[in-house]
């Protein structure tokens, strides 16, 4: 069984923190980090909901932010802040800084460049805000063009603990899922992750992710052999990851 429903993280730790999910758009995902009475709201186009949440919650919405500066992740945070009187938190200058305090826990906050050059990912309490930088299944594309900062934003991602939660920036699940099954039909993982998924709350493990997702299989003996059937390059580890990012 891949997912356990639950939408709280850090216990093990002492610290507690709430990720608050909602759809917007056709597949995008807002979310709102919730930790001691305060709360961040992150790719803030579900505008509405987030208020509500904030409100049924007596919140204090310490601050809007971004993954990246996409018109479709960004697309609710001035109305958001406007309404709310939030100030509008770069999520650069966050990543610079290496994070913010939300309610007496840290967010760690840093540079994944990769599908767009100012793209960040949030960390805290065993939970992962990835933006388009990595899906439940698959990873964003590299619309920066760089796909060795690519690499290296993955290879930070896969540095986290295995438990760690996965958010992301839309649900692709499905045809991620239907994408590794074509390339790699045999994989036993594939049924149980997308049958996992709760689409009340949608979120993979880091752990599991290594068993579905190819491109952060660059290492798989499978997935090497794949490349060299395929006759690409798989010399390198990052020579591996520029072969698969072929693949798609």
């Amino acid at each position: 069984m891949f997912l356990k429903k639950h939408h709280g993280c850090g216990l093990k730790r002492g610290g507690f923190m709430r990720v608050h999910q909602f759809r917007y758009n056709s597949d995008n995902f807002a979310y709102l980090l919730e930790a001691g009475g305060e709360a961040l709201a992150i790719d803030g186009g579900a505008v509405d909901a987030i208020l509500q949440k904030v409100a049924d919650g007596g919140l204090h919405l310490a601050g809007v932010t971004a993954t990246h500066g996409h018109p479709d992740h960004v697309q609710g945070n001035k109305t958001l802040a406007g309404r709310s009187g939030a100030p509008l938190l770069d999520h650069g200058e966050l990543a610079a800084k290496g994070g913010l305090s939300l309610g007496g826990i840290f967010i760690r906050v840093f540079a994944t460049p990769g599908h767009t050059l100012d793209s960040v990912c949030f960390f805290a309490e065993g939970c992962l805000i990835a933006g388009d930088t990595l899906f439940n299944g698959t990873v964003g594309n590299c619309f920066s063009g760089d796909l060795d900062a690519f690499f290296n934003s993955v290879g930070e991602i896969l540095a986290l603990p295995p438990a760690t939660r996965v958010y992301a920036g839309h649900d692709y699940v499905r045809e991620a899922v239907a994408f590794a099954r074509s390339i790699e039909p045999e994989n036993p993982f594939l049924d149980s992750f997308l049958s996992g998924m709760d689409p009340e709350h949608v979120y993979s493990l880091l752990e599991d992710e290594m068993r579905v997702n190819p491109y952060l299989r660059y290492n798989d003996p499978v997935m090497t052999k794949l490349l060299i059937r395929r006759g690409l390059a798989a010399d390198t580890a990052r020579a591996r990851w520029h072969s698969i990012m072929e693949l798609y």
